[in-house]
């Protein structure tokens, strides 16, 4: 019976409840040992009748078999499987090793939980209690999070209980019990009525603790030893008193009790182990009178945590070594894993055959995606081996493991007690690894830096090229281009030497991209590189470097370049791993967004954000902020570009992330254009202006040179815009692409007093080569504007009309106004289009999927959430666009 929490009570049936109306929802029960988690999961327990349970609890012996705790809580919803999509369910089966099968992303693993769990949930409502998942090995709780922060239209309630203060779902922490409940509580325990001096001695020392409360209202007499002035320590006391009440057994079972508390809950294994030790099995059962543990249906559990650790605690150290090498005994080669490591537990010095096993069972996580287990088998492998090279190596292994798994400081610590590496590969590896850290979590300067080094000392002019282009990127993000054209011709040097295509595409990229930073040339080698990625596909299996894919149509900005790496990328987008989605997504958000499909740009950068948040990847958060604040800028919605532009530049400033900083600004120069403040885009233009000039970002496509011109105008400072048109018109025909010519004969039209027509005509032929639409409207709203201020109304008329239903179409408000303005000015009636109610960035995300003729499920997949809650957004999109079909809503949709 669950004493006193009334509050906490009511929480969990109001969550239980609204999940049986088809509302879902998770909770962790946070609080110290002792103070009630597990009671108040199993009055949950008692509130989900009528509803499946999956329930699992974390051990310390079980925490690092991969995906133990998952496969607990999945195995009677196991037979519905196959109903699952198809990546998803070779996913799961993998790591729950159902089947064999490659590697398998940790994120892919989390949305098959989920999709299974919402099947299940198909005739039944669904309850998940996890009891201590701060012992839930680590791939199941990362698993089971991902698929609890998704719960939203399903009828599934995921309840865990844990000692972390900060647990990856909504909490309600739990306190100690009042007063009054403290005294009934130790009242039904003990029989007979306390004292209330004695009820508030308790309360104080134990803060409400019930399992203290309980266990030292045993012992009270014991407190009179105690200075009142003195606090209880109530931890050890607890600790000392479950020891005791160990040590109180008879010999045989406290000996059978030792082998529970190493061997886990199996009764078979505690058997059989007991078996090897010549202790008798059947002594539990004086533990079990003891109120120690609980057998039943083949189980040995411990009342609390708490007394397993008191009693395995409390053992001799070569006491438990010798039960350690006992349950390995039991277990058997057939649990490969666990047998590794109660092997581990038992060795005193270095063990070459232990080591060997625990890197076989790494080496079966990593495989799994539990790169957390895998980390620490390497690193206890490396401990173990009597090898010192090997030793090293395998600290780097563990390493690498732990970064997969998010552990940037375990990492780090790995690296560096990896120590001097001899081995070339290991060396190399290890200078990669501290590359790929700094650029995602410190400096990018370091990154760069280090993959530059790690060129040097490679094997071969492939492996060389691949690290000087990872350099690239890292001075992409600096805005560095001094270093990029040095690292551009050490890629040229290499190049001849190079055997492979995908070194050789990404060579010519990486440095094509250097040179464009420069406005030194680098068209050419992208396009090389263009057609030779493009026809193979070369980086279809490459998931860390996908995203060059969509370098060259970024930085090429015509018609014709990168069709066939859009295919691609479309391709194995639902297929990447969750893990390299943020930066791929980034690029194809700002492919998107420098053509007409606005709204799938808005929708790809709230998916990249989301997860870029999610996987803790900051530069990739920056860019996405940065980028999807100048689209904002665009549509003319201030409050929401100015509160992108707020987050993002911190990030930028504080990481160096220059290119992020450089989006910020032009963000808030259009932005301020848009709104018709002239000034004000002129204070963050020249802003823009100095640090590009600072950084030597001379690539036209980054210079607001156009939107300087124009503010200037505005505010009567022609002379000034026409030297800075002019200089634009030089940089841009240096570099010979479409896209900035286009915006720089655009220019020179503005300004020009006779023969305008020739400049903007030019830049239309220009913009024709590009898919630009918004650069083209803005070219024929200045056309038009400037025809009409020529007298020339009817030949303004047709570029007006023209700009104002692009603006319209890519819901430019701020400049359909200004387009709108224009046309009113040359005598013409106008509709306006009326503007509808906005979609949210997920409900266009699943929107513009169903429109493509994608089954629920399909898109649920797609974007890692359940169908139900597919359905639930498609309902209020529905409502706000006055619909009922989803053939309505394709002619609806761009």
């Amino acid at each position: 019976m669950l004493i006193g929490r009334e509050s906490e009570r009511r929480q969990v049936e109001r969550l239980v409840a609204s999940a049986r109306l088809g509302h879902g929802g998770a909770l962790a029960v946070t609080g110290e040992p002792g103070v009630g988690k597990t009671a108040l999961l199993r009055f949950a327990a008692g509130c989900a009748t009528g509803m499946h349970v999956l329930q699992a609890a974390g051990s310390e012996p079980e925490r690092e078999i991969p995906f133990g705790a998952l496969h607990q809580v999945l195995r009677p919803a196991l037979d519905r499987l196959d109903e699952i999509p198809g990546p998803q369910a070779q996913a799961l089966s993998v790591a729950l090793a159902l089947r064999s099968g490659p590697a398998v992303d940790r994120f892919a693993v989390g949305a098959a939980t989920l999709s299974l769990l919402c099947r299940f949930a198909e005739d039944r409502p669904v309850a998940v209690l996890l009891d201590d998942l701060h012992l839930v090995d680590r791939p199941s709780a990362d698993a089971l999070a991902f698929a609890a922060r998704r719960l939203a239209a399903d009828p599934i309630v995921l309840l865990a209980t844990t000692r972390s203060p900060d647990p990856p779902l909504p909490t309600l922490p739990l306190a100690g019990i009042d007063l009054a409940a403290a005294g009934e509580l130790v009242s039904s325990r003990s029989g007979v009525a306390a004292s209330p001096e004695l009820i508030a001695r308790l309360h104080r020392a134990t803060a409400g603790n019930p399992l203290a409360l309980i266990e030292l209202a045993a012992g009270a007499h014991r407190m009179a030893h105690v200075s009142p002035e003195a606090p209880l320590p109530v931890s050890a006391a607890l600790a000392h008193e479950f020891a005791a009440q160990a040590r109180s057994l008879g010999e045989a079972g406290l000996a059978a009790l030792e082998v529970a508390s190493v061997a886990g809950t199996d009764l078979r294994v505690v058997a059989d182990a007991c078996r090897v030790l010549g202790v008798a099995v059947d002594s539990l059962a004086e533990a079990e009178s003891a109120g120690l543990v609980r057998m039943a249906d083949g189980r040995v559990e411990f009342r609390h945590p708490l007394i397993r650790a008191a009693v395995y605690g409390d053992a001799d150290p070569r006491r438990r070594r010798s039960i350690h090498r006992a349950v390995a005994e039991a277990i058997g080669p057939g649990d490969a894993d666990r047998h590794a490591w109660h092997l581990a537990e038992a060795a005193v010095s270095p063990d070459a055959r232990v080591a060997d096993l625990l890197v076989q069972a790494a080496r079966r996580a990593h495989e799994r995606s539990a790169y957390d287990v895998a980390a620490a088998a390497y690193g206890r492998a490396a401990r173990l081996s009597p090898d010192v090279r090997q030793h090293a190596s395998l600290c780097v292994a563990a390493a690498e493991s732990a970064w997969l798994a998010g552990e940037t400081r375990r990492s780090v610590s790995l690296l560096d007690e990896a120590g001097d590496l001899h081995e070339q590969e290991a060396r190399l590896r290890a200078v990669e690894l501290r590359a790929a850290i700094a650029a995602r979590t410190g400096s990018l300067t370091e990154a760069r830096d280090l993959c530059r080094i790690a060129a040097t000392g490679s094997a071969t002019a492939d492996a060389g090229v691949l690290l000087l282009a990872d350099a690239v990127s890292a001075c992409f993000y600096l805005g560095d281009t001094t270093t990029g054209v040095e690292l551009a011709h050490e890629i040229e040097q290499l190049l001849h030497q190079v055997t492979s295509a995908r070194a050789r595409g990404l060579g010519q990229m990486a440095a094509g991209v250097a040179r464009i930073l420069a406005n030194r040339g680098g068209a050419d080698q992208i396009r090389a590189a263009v057609d030779l990625l493009g026809s193979s596909g070369l980086l279809r299996e490459d998931r860390r470097r996908l995203s060059w894919l969509m370098i060259g149509p970024l930085f090429l900005r015509d018609a014709d370049s990168g069709a066939d790496l859009r295919r691609i990328v479309a391709d194995v987008r639902e297929q990447a791993a969750v893990g390299t989605l943020p930066a791929l997504l980034f690029h194809v958000a700002r492919d998107e967004a420098t053509t007409n499909q606005w709204v799938r740009a808005e929708a790809t950068y709230d998916e990249a954000t989301r997860l870029a948040r999610e996987t803790g990847q900051e530069t990739d958060l920056a860019m996405c902020l940065a980028g999807l604040a100048w689209l904002r800028a665009r549509l003319g919605d201030e409050e929401r570009c100015r509160a992108l532009v707020a987050e993002a530049l911190p990030i930028c400033r504080a990481r160096d992330i220059h290119i992020g900083r450089v989006w910020s600004l032009f963000a808030l120069g259009e932005l301020e254009l848009g709104l018709g403040n002239a000034t004000g885009a002129l204070t963050h233009l020249e802003e823009l202006a100095a640090l590009l000039d600072g950084l030597q970002l001379t690539d036209p496509d980054l210079s607001p040179a156009p939107e300087l011109a124009d503010a200037l105008v505005r505010l009567g400072r022609r002379d000034e815009a026409v030297v800075v048109a002019r200089r634009y018109r030089s940089e841009a025909a240096a570099k010979g692409e479409p896209w900035a010519m286009g915006r720089a004969e655009r220019t020179l039209g503005m300004l020009s007093q006779d023969g305008f027509d020739s400049h903007f005509e030019a830049s239309l032929a220009l913009h024709h080569r590009t898919l630009d639409d918004f650069e083209t409207a803005r070219t024929r709203l200045a056309y038009g504007a400037r025809l009409r201020r020529a007298r020339r109304r009817v030949d303004a008329r047709p570029h007006l009309h023209a700009a104002l239903k692009t603006f319209e179409n890519l819901r430019a408000a701020r400049w359909a106004d200004l387009a709108a303005v224009e046309l009113g000015a040359t005598g013409e009636t106008i509709n306006r289009r009326a503007q509808g109610e906005t979609l949210t960035p997920q409900e266009l995300q699943v929107s513009l999927l169903l429109a493509e003729g994608k089954t629920t499920r399909e898109v649920a997949a797609a974007l890692f959430l359940s169908p139900k809650t597919i359905e639930y957004h498609l309902r209020k999109v529905y409502t706000k666009l006055g619909i009922r079909s989803r053939a309505e809503l394709a002619g609806r949709l761009p």
